[in-house]
């Protein structure tokens, strides 16, 4: 019988899809090289590298890489420890954790592990409820109206959103549309728009495409505008987040 918690590392290759799944164990999902994006029918939720999700134990989901990546999954019993997440969430990985997972990530599979190994894993499992959240998921209206829109949006963001527009398209009067989106996705449409146009950058900017580039396609008239969004949003410049990973790993030797 498997212990409390099982570790594995994979690499795939870009447009990789792992077809709808569950587990009976809560997964820690860690994308240490590349981005990966995790939908359900909550919602979806992105994964650049350097961080990870928490999906909980039971959640149906599949997997998409969106570019070549490594990944390592920590496979954590419900009844382990307490105060398990019980949502999907996209959490930021601490220079102590990291450096947990760097460590076991040599280590031989070891059913129940004892001294010092036992100790690795069990903070392993003490650290998942404290990684702190990040705002990189994308929820979904269960209407179908709303729900088309967005993904209409998503395939092709832009930086501005007309509401008089999403709402003539939803058949709604402005206010109506405004409460009843707020309702079915607990986000203002404002900031929806805002994190789906994360979701547009960060598989783009992780490739190594421009700025510049990026923050045009999407339709804001500067880079500083993108910039200053990118900033309010994951509390970074876009050079410095995508660099935040391997700059904490070099600070940490």
């Amino acid at each position: 019988m498997e212990g409390d918690l099982v570790i594995g590392e994979i690499a795939q290759s870009a447009h990789a899809e792992v077809p709808a799944h569950r587990h009976t164990r809560g997964q820690l999902l860690h994308a240490s090289r590349g981005v990966v994006l995790v939908k359900t029918r909550f919602g979806h939720w992105i994964v650049p590298t350097g961080q990870a999700i928490w999906i909980p134990s039971g959640l149906e989901h599949a997997v998409e890489m969106m570019t070549d990546v490594r990944v390592q999954s920590v496979y954590v019993l419900p009844e382990a420890i307490p105060d398990l997440p019980s949502r999907p969430r996209v959490v930021r990985i601490t220079p102590l954790m990291r450096s947990l997972l760097e460590e076991v990530a040599t280590l031989p599979h070891i059913v129940r592990p004892t001294g010092r190994n036992g100790l690795l894993y069990g903070l392993i499992m003490h650290e998942i409820p404290r990684l702190p959240e990040l705002p990189l998921g994308l929820p979904f209206p269960s209407d179908p109206r709303l729900a088309r829109m967005c993904r209409t949006f998503l395939e092709a963001p832009e930086s501005r959103v007309i509401i008089d527009h999403w709402a003539h398209s939803a058949g709604m009067s402005r206010r109506t549309f405004t409460r009843r989106f707020k309702q079915e996705v607990g986000l203002s449409l404002s900031l929806w728009r805002q994190q789906a146009s994360l979701f547009a950058a960060l598989p783009r900017l992780a490739s190594g495409e421009a700025v510049t580039t990026v923050a045009l396609d999407l339709g804001y008239e500067s880079v500083a505008a993108f910039t200053t969004m990118f900033k309010r949003m994951l509390g970074a410049s876009p050079r410095n987040y995508l660099r935040e990973p391997e700059a904490e790993s070099a600070a940490e030797v």
